[in-house]
């Protein structure tokens, strides 16, 4: 089992939502993201490393990776909508922070990958 959820309990911690309800969906199906359609959310560099570190997390977390692509796409001007659905994102990770990848030691499968999680904070 290859999981992180040290890394997933820290983010949790430092958001201020250990003690939070989790969600049951990482986000609502129905939300449509936009940047005209919310007020602007005025902490722009709070809300880049935020979607920065959730990037990281998806390393294991496959089940979050769509939406924080999505997410990632506002980086320049994120709205109150935007941090309200990463928050979302947030307390669904609460409700199984260990979640993971699983390999099965009974089988033949070897893994062989290359992520660079950080390459974006280098350009």
């Amino acid at each position: 089992m290859v999981n992180q959820m040290k890394y997933a309990l820290e983010l949790l911690k430092d958001a201020g939502l250990l003690s939070c309800k989790p969600a049951l969906s990482p986000i609502d199906n129905h939300e449509k993201f936009s940047s005209t359609r919310s007020v602007p959310f005025t902490d722009i560099q709070a809300y880049k490393r935020l979607i920065g570190r959730l990037m990281y997390l998806t390393n294991t977390r496959p089940d979050i990776t769509f939406h924080v692509q999505q997410l990632s796409q506002f980086l320049a001007k994120p709205t109150i909508a935007h941090y309200t659905t990463t928050i979302r994102i947030l307390e669904y990770i609460k409700g199984v922070p260990s979640l993971g990848l699983f390999f099965s030691s009974n089988t033949y499968a070897h893994l062989k990958a290359f992520y660079d999680s950080d390459w974006g904070h280098m350009q």
